[in-house]
């Protein structure tokens, strides 16, 4: 193995750690102090020096009390989250990504014009889609920390020295990372529904409703005229019920009145600092008819107030505004208008107003006084987030489906048996009911829980949508979809709430949107949508909508046939739907249900919208936002404003650039590709779900039932009661194997596809050539350069069957040096992440700092699992778990 380059520490970690290393001293005492960096220093000069593994003895670990390991531990897990700061500023430095501005100039410079991306914006759809999937371990309140220490160092970097407010800024930042220290960094309480809603409004604010319109007022100038409103943000939180009991018909409306709360209010703050502006005189410059009218129309009479026709309009669009939030929200504002006037109907009706206005300000001052500022920023957000701000996907599994559907036709004695009936039969009952004007609710019947529940949630739909408009939802996730009559049962159910109906007046508000996450279902998804749009029933629907969604799922196809399949199946499946919507005369839009760790799909954002293939984006992609993911791109006003701009300037890429393999190579690349997935599939298999003992294993060795103890979210951790693995959610089947430093889903079966392969030139030519191999070589290296076998063998001590845990360990390590030294072979390198210097060095930075965590939880876990009950073993391992997943940064 080649020689590691000496590590230069980045210059503001140095300095956090050394403010970190000041509040352990003053607030955890010298001899915390003292012990802390005695085994700090220990395992960097080990890491230094390559001697690696071993046991807790030689970090001198077992010297630390109870008391003393966890808030040891505290203050790793701080130093990782202060080091991700740093790295967030270094890499902010350096743009590491295309913004629109450099799109442009590229794609004109490739014989693509101007034009031709505004013409595409005009039907563009670009959503993030933020989730409560429970992967961020952090509490809100360290993030509130951590975001402010980010904003203190932006301070320090810019060269001052003091904040707004006066004070010194090396000291603000010490206090913050005080607080830190004394934050409890463990939720005692399970979250529920609404507090990942109150979680997710947060960012919704910070991130999109304060960021998003001056980003459009960037890309506007550098497009040289008015943009529509192609980026939007969505939420599954409030109406992702798959597997989530506590899902409600009241969860969801608290999601919807939250979130009109706070858009409303943000308007309402907007038009009374637009009123204080506006001071203009129609003594100095005369105001025309459209001014007037409004000012007149408005119910102010203010004799102070007389000469200013924009701020007596203001005032009635304050009014009516106001009137809005106590329709709407039955309470009134915080800041209520003195005056009674009629509530908007709809965000139009507002927009219209404001328009009114700048279109007046355009005559007497130019479109710099019209539409720059904040007017300009408002007219946008209500463009963009209307009254509801984020449009929420509901979201249930088609199974649950199946069963409602069966006991509704069952009750309306249509059906004694729907379940018993194959495909072709169900498809043929549900178009009939589908086209049937009647409803099949009984009035006076006994339904069960299940259905009463999924009728109270359509129902609830409906309101919303009377309530807050139709944007509130748009889009209904049908969860393990595997057939066409899976899509007809939740249009059935939207009928029944009136969101569904065929005939003369064709009415779908709410598209039915198939989720295929298993290999199987990904490979049959053009068959299922070729006989979907083949329905004459739905013609007028599809001729109406002219789009269609697909969601492909990264994380359950991942944990069905593991890294390598998973990522060839998700992009030949999207390559294959797109003739069929050709076909159909649909556009194609694709929903990427991707996590934060490479095994649900994560890695670069830019890269992977930019990498898939040709002819599959047209413009429309969403995306869903989750765990630890959502603040690591949405945290700082900074980083939210670069994952924005970075997942638009993607899409704009992926949708024109030509092809950068001709037609001919990407056969043949596809052929290899083909190949290598049978192989990867069946070393995957073989292994997770050909050995018979392999789900004890797995919950021997990983934490995953001591993760399972953690109150990081509102879902349960299976979806069933059940040891299987098939029944384990993919999120803490991929955080287990994180915490073990095994990771074994972002790699398993890829090492030994790749070694089987006989020609090794083609390999290499596709690793050089074809982004989406380099983008699946690069995920999987960066996992390889996470992981570590010695410590995983740590791991495996905990194990009460010595024997298989031997055994199938030596398959894990064997199958990780194939994929190492694979992955070296074919890239050309002597070591894991050589050509990626930045990635390199944020690793092994994190490493020395990771492994005393590790030997730490396995030592904690030993001492539970013997039956040690002292409270402070288990908050050692829990807070173990959160130092481990913020040192690894995308875990979950």
């Amino acid at each position: 193995m080649a020689s590691l380059p000496p590590l230069q520490q980045n210059p503001d970690v140095r300095y956090l750690g050394r403010l970190l290393g000041d509040v352990i001293r003053e607030l955890g005492g010298e001899r915390l102090y003292e012990r802390t960096e005695h085994i700090r220093s220990a395992s960097v000069n080990r890491h230094r020096n390559r001697h690696l593994g071993g046991s807790a003895l030689d970090l001198q670990l077992e010297q630390l009390s109870f008391s003393e390991t966890v808030d040891f531990v505290r203050g790793f897990m701080l130093f990782s989250m202060l080091a991700n700061v740093a790295e967030d500023r270094a890499e902010a430095t350096v743009k590491r990504t295309m913004g629109v501005a450099e799109v442009i100039a590229a794609l004109e410079a490739q014989s693509i014009d101007k034009q031709r991306i505004i013409d595409l914006l005009g039907t563009a759809e670009i959503m993030p889609v933020l989730t409560a999937h429970p992967t961020e371990v952090r509490r809100k309140s360290l993030i509130d920390h951590r975001s402010r220490i980010a904003e203190l160092m932006q301070l320090r970097g810019s060269g001052a020295h003091t904040t707004a407010q006066g004070d010194d800024v090396e000291a603000a930042i010490t206090r913050q990372i005080a607080l830190l220290w004394q934050t409890r960094p463990l939720r005692t309480q399970q979250l529920n529904v609404t507090d990942e809603v109150e979680n997710a409004l947060s960012f919704l604010k910070s991130a999109f409703l304060d960021i998003l319109p001056g980003l459009y007022n960037q890309w506007e100038v550098a497009f040289g005229q008015r943009l529509g409103s192609f980026l939007k943000v969505g939420s599954w939180i409030g109406g992702d019920r798959d597997g989530n009991p506590y899902v409600t018909a009241q969860s969801l409306e608290y999601a919807h009145a939250r979130a009109a709360e706070m858009v409303l209010t943000h308007y309402l703050d907007e038009l009374h600092a637009l009123g204080a502006e506006l001071s203009l005189s129609d003594s100095i410059c005369s105001a025309d008819a459209e001014i007037t009218a409004l000012a007149d129309a408005s119910p102010d009479t203010s004799p102070h107030r007389y000469d200013e026709p924009y701020r007596r309009a203001i005032v009635g669009l304050y009014a009516r505004l106001s009137a809005t939030f106590d329709a709407l929200l039955n309470k009134a504002p915080p800041r209520p208008s003195q005056y009674i006037a009629e509530p908007y109907a709809a965000p139009v009706e507002f927009e219209a107003d404001l328009r009114t206005i700048a279109r007046s300000l355009a005559r007497i001052g130019g479109e710099a006084l019209a539409s720059n500022g904040a007017l300009g920023r408002l007219i946008r957000a209500v463009k963009t987030f209307g009254f509801h701000l984020a449009t929420v996907d509901m979201r249930q599994n088609s199974a649950v489906h199946e069963r409602v559907v069966a006991e509704l036709l069952k009750t309306a004695g249509i059906a004694a048996d729907y379940q018993s009936l194959n495909e072709a039969e169900r498809v043929v009952l549900l178009r009939q009911q589908l086209i049937d004007p009647r409803g099949l609710r009984v009035r006076g019947a006994v339904y069960s829980s299940d259905t009463e529940s999924e009728l109270a949630i359509m129902d609830m739909v409906a309101r919303s949508h009377a309530r807050f408009g139709a944007d509130c939802v748009r889009k209904y996730i049908v969860s393990m979809a595997t057939s066409v009559s899976d899509l007809l049962e939740a249009q059935l159910l939207l009928k029944e709430a009136g969101l569904f109906m065929l005939g003369d007046a064709v009415q779908a508000p709410i598209l039915a949107v198939p989720l295929f996450e298993t290999i199987a279902d990904l490979d049959a998804a053009p068959e299922i949508m070729a006989e979907y749009f083949a329905l004459p029933e739905l013609a007028d629907m599809f001729a109406n909508r002219g789009v269609q969604e697909v969601m492909i799922g990264y994380s359950d196809s991942n944990k069905d046939g593991g890294y390598l399949a998973s990522n060839w199946m998700l992009s030949r499946a999207s390559r294959a739907l797109a003739p069929v919507f050709d076909a159909a005369g649909l556009t194609m839009q694709l929903f990427h249900g991707r996590g934060g760790s490479v095994g649900r799909g994560g890695g670069s954002a830019f890269e992977a919208v930019r990498g898939q293939p040709h002819g599959t984006v047209n413009g429309r992609i969403r995306i869903t936002e989750q765990g630890e993911v959502i603040a690591a791109k949405y945290g700082t006003p900074e980083t939210a404003a670069s994952s924005l701009e970075a997942m638009a300037a993607a899409t704009i890429l992926a949708t024109l650039e030509p092809d950068r393999l001709p037609p001919a190579d990407i056969e043949r690349f596809s052929v290899a590709m083909d190949g290598l997935s049978k192989e990867a599939f069946s070393s995957y298999q073989a292994l997770v779900y050909g050995e018979a003992q392999f789900a004890d294993f797995f919950r021997a060795v990983t934490p995953v039932n001591e993760i399972a103890t953690l109150k990081i979210g509102s879902r349960p951790a299976s979806r069933k009661k059940s040891q299987a693995i098939e029944d384990l959610r993919a999120i803490p089947w991929v955080f287990s194997w994180a915490q073990a430093r095994v990771m074994l889903p972002g790699w398993y079966g890829a090492g030994q596809a790749l070694a089987g392969f006989k020609d090794r030139g083609l390999l290499k030519e596709m690793a050089g050539n074809w982004s989406f191999f380099t983008n699946v070589l690069a995920n999987m290296e960066m996992v390889l350069a996470k992981s570590d076998m010695a410590i995983a063998a740590e791991y495996m001590q905990l194990a009460d069957d010595q024997v298989l845990a031997q055994r199938l360990f030596a398959q894990i390590r064997s199958g990780w040096q194939q994929a190492h030294d694979q992955l070296l072979e074919i890239t050309g390198q002597s070591r894991l992440l050589e050509r990626n210097p930045t990635l390199n060095h944020a690793t092994r930075l994190r490493l020395p700092y990771i492994e005393p965590l590790n030997l730490l939880q396995v030592e904690l876990i030993k001492r539970k699992r013997g039956g040690e009950d002292d409270p402070k073993i288990d908050e050692g391992i829990k807070v173990s778990i959160n130092a481990i997943a913020t040192a690894l940064r995308n875990s979950g």
